[in-house]
């Protein structure tokens, strides 16, 4: 289990540019499968959940070439489905969440996918039922071992039907769309997910020929086609890292740069900072963040009551930013309630910062109240360990900015979603160490 040692208290500087999308990159690489021609896809980050799955696809038969620092070249030309049945598969898709997304693709093209029940972050329950319930409504069969957690769809030929999914899930919305867009006829997904990184793969998958419609709205409407063919896609660059590294600088009090942020697809990220007190410049494609010296203020409403800053389906805040603006509220000037609301187990990283010294108070396992220090106090170095990776990142930033060196077991989790964090950091000024 991998540790980082963090001195905290220093003044960052400097420019720090955001890896590629993860939640974008588990989508799109599954969308590879949907192909018999050459897939070219950039800036992909190089963490280990990405990794994990281009191992995945190794496995099933793509082959991969690396052509640069994140970018590849795949190739589902020769796939073998008898690896779906393997031990290797049950045993490697189950540790990754993302590898569900493999499902649609494979039904669509092979009229079989399989995943072993997908593992991933201890953030609480995330269903499938959006998924399957999907891919039933356009014909499939579903068949679920329970001995063995392994869950399977199969069917002839796909039919295009109208939908109207029970959540607007991302990764649900994903594989709905992956399997429609070669079924026979025309697809309706209703209150489909219209996130950015969804979007991105419509947008992709109509490149390759797809005939989707609606993309960024809650209506998508698919006509399938008979086959599709190769591409070139890059990533969007991470939402989630631009918003750690912006709660990053106001913890630090730091002068920041964000490089080449996609201003246009952060939606309400921004303003939610700037609703926290924190100034934000757009320059460019960049974001400048100045030193707060002063500290920052937490707005309230209109009436003077206490903001609430809650997570909801794209255009709503990301439940992924949550656990960083909880952190970045432990020293702000006022109050606020965060109120996760998509996932129960996310906040109880809490009792980490109430170790060194936040004054937060846990309402139930999806609401908190902090009262803000106003840098009048600090928060005090202490021994922690990452439990998940958003919480993992926000107990990195609380670590530097408190007073005296702090300890993070369990860093994979870290690892997991963020691209050599320890190095750039450091490139801006962290004392930091990977022991």
């Amino acid at each position: 289990m991998g540790t980082f040692k963090i001195e905290g208290g220093h003044r960052l500087s400097g420019e720090i540019t955001p890896q590629g999308a993860k939640n974008e990159a588990l989508q799109i690489l599954c969308a590879v499968l949907l192909t018999p021609e050459e897939v070219t896809i950039t800036n992909i980050p190089d963490i280990i959940d990405i990794n994990k799955l281009i191992a995945l696809l190794k496995d099933l038969g793509v082959k991969v070439a690396k052509t640069g620092k994140g970018s590849y070249t795949f190739k589902a030309d020769d796939i073998n489905l008898d690896y779906l049945q393997s031990d290797d598969f049950k045993r490697d898709g189950r540790g990754l969440r993302g590898s569900i997304m493999l499902v649609g693709p494979l039904l669509a093209r092979f009229g079989k996918g399989y995943i072993p029940k997908p593992g991933g972050d201890k953030i609480g329950r995330r269903r499938l039922d959006t998924h399957f319930e999907g891919f039933i409504n356009l014909g499939a069969k579903f068949r679920y071992n329970k001995e063995e957690y392994f869950y399977g769809v199969e069917a002839d030929k796909l039919k295009g039907t109208y939908m109207l999914l029970d959540e607007a899930s991302v990764t649900g919305t994903a594989n709905i769309v992956m399997a429609a867009v070669l079924a026979e006829g025309e697809t309706t997904i209703y209150n489909a997910a219209c996130e950015p990184y969804l979007q991105q793969l419509c947008k992709m998958l109509n490149r390759m020929g797809a005939k989707i419609s609606g993309v960024g709205s809650n209506m998508l409407i698919i006509e399938g086609v008979a086959a599709l063919g190769g591409t070139e896609h890059r990533m969007l660059p991470d939402m989630i890292e631009i918003g750690s590294w912006i709660g990053l600088a106001a913890m630090t009090r730091s002068e920041l740069t964000i490089k080449d942020v996609s201003w246009d697809d952060l939606g309400q990220i921004p303003t939610v900072f700037q609703k926290l007190g924190i100034r934000l410049e757009r320059r460019g494609d960049d974001i400048y963040i100045p030193a707060h010296k002063d500290g920052y203020e937490i707005q309230n409403y209109i009436d003077g009551s206490i903001m609430t800053i809650a997570d909801a389906p794209w255009p709503g805040m990301t439940p992924d930013l949550l656990s960083i603006i909880l952190v970045m509220a432990t020293q702000a000037r006022g109050e606020v309630v965060i109120h996760q609301k998509m996932f129960e187990s996310r906040l109880f990283f809490v009792d980490k910062l109430l170790d060194m010294g936040a004054k937060i108070i846990l309402c139930d396992p999806h609401r908190a109240t902090v009262i803000g220090h106003d840098f009048k106090s600090t928060l005090k170095a202490t021994t922690m360990t990452s439990p998940d990776i958003r919480a993992g990142v926000s107990l990195l930033i609380a670590a530097l900015s408190a007073k005296g060196t702090s300890t993070i077991h369990n860093i994979e989790q870290i690892d997991r979603g963020y691209e050599n964090i320890d190095e750039r950091l450091r490139a801006i000024g962290a004392k930091i160490e990977r022991v």
